[in-house]
């Protein structure tokens, strides 16, 4: 596109970035910032955010921080984007200051905000923090949990022992669980050695897949 000489707009870049963060490609992804900023989008919320995506998921988070800090103006992806990417690499008392910062600063977390906080939990081990967080996404900004929130819970309860506590809170989810969080029990059940809970769960397991008449 570029040695042909068509122009870039605003919608171009990010794409770029997207393909760069799932590679991961921190050099071109570099090359792709230089074209932002001489193509005059450096203050462009999308392409600023997409850069943020693309550093963190590089594994560049003082360059993602950067970014960051100096964006002129900043929405709740942009926040949440920054805490996934704390998040990812277990970073917790960052993600945890940038959402008091957020939510002092007057923007409204969405559920991207609260995956990225209950990542974060997860990762620590933080289980009461993580349930503070919970109720406060339900009961304060009346977001409804979705099965992503609910994975993070189980999982959390799972790596710290408190299998059945897990159990009873995936029944009581407004969700079908999936593959990957009855997964993510069986192993913690696995690891713990709960033998009963594991043998509950197959046999829900089993049921669920059983063929309706």
């Amino acid at each position: 596109m570029i040695r042909v000489g068509k122009p870039v707009d605003r919608q171009t870049l990010p794409a770029v970035l997207k393909s760069c963060s799932r590679v991961p490609d921190l050099r071109f992804g570099c090359c792709v910032h230089v074209r932002i900023i001489s193509n005059g989008f450096d203050t462009d919320v999308a392409s600023l955010n997409s850069l943020v995506t693309m550093y963190s998921k590089c594994g560049e988070l003082v360059s993602a921080r950067k970014v960051f800090d100096e964006m002129p103006d900043r929405n709740v992806v942009t926040w949440s984007t920054m805490m996934s990417g704390y998040a990812l690499y277990g970073r917790c008392e960052q993600v945890f200051e940038l959402f008091e910062r957020m939510v002092v600063d007057g923007v409204e977390p969405d559920g991207l905000t609260f995956t990225a906080v209950l990542t974060a939990c997860s990762h620590r081990g933080l289980v009461d923090k993580g349930k503070e967080y919970f109720e406060m996404m339900k009961y304060k900004f009346g977001l409804r949990p979705s099965l992503e929130h609910c994975t993070c819970m189980v999982d959390m309860l799972g790596r710290v022992g408190r299998v059945e506590e897990a159990e009873k809170m995936m029944e009581a989810m407004d969700v079908v669980p999936d593959d990957a969080l009855w997964g993510s029990l069986l192993a913690a059940c696995k690891t713990y050695g709960k033998v009963e809970v594991a043998e509950r769960l197959a046999q829900k397991i089993y049921s669920r897949r059983l063929p309706t008449r």
